[in-house]
């Protein structure tokens, strides 16, 4: 059985910014929205808020480098379920949850 979560979101961390791509399941319908944001704490305080608006439940991030670390620590203190996949590994039993 597919677990499909209906309000998700996949970040994609660099330095200077993270990418955003909310995805929303719908009366049979998907829709996706894209936007970036800085990585300063203001920033990603703006991403946290847009997920909330959004009613996001699940977050998840690639773990690569060191740029998801701060990301992460800001989105933990919110209301979704984190999820940091290892991109080396591909599969579940390697991601960490929040």
């Amino acid at each position: 059985m597919k677990l499909l979560y209906q309000r998700c979101c996949g970040l994609d961390a660099h330095k200077d910014t993270v990418v955003a791509c909310l995805r929303i399941a719908s009366d049979g319908k998907v829709t996706a929205e894209v936007r970036t944001f800085k990585t300063t704490t203001a920033g990603v305080l703006q991403l946290s808020a847009w997920l909330a608006a959004n009613n996001c439940t699940h977050v998840a991030m690639e773990a690569t480098a060191v740029y998801w670390k701060p990301v992460w620590h800001i989105l933990d203190d919110g209301e979704f379920e984190l999820v940091l996949a290892n991109a080396a590994c591909g599969w579940p039993s390697c991601w960490r949850t929040g």
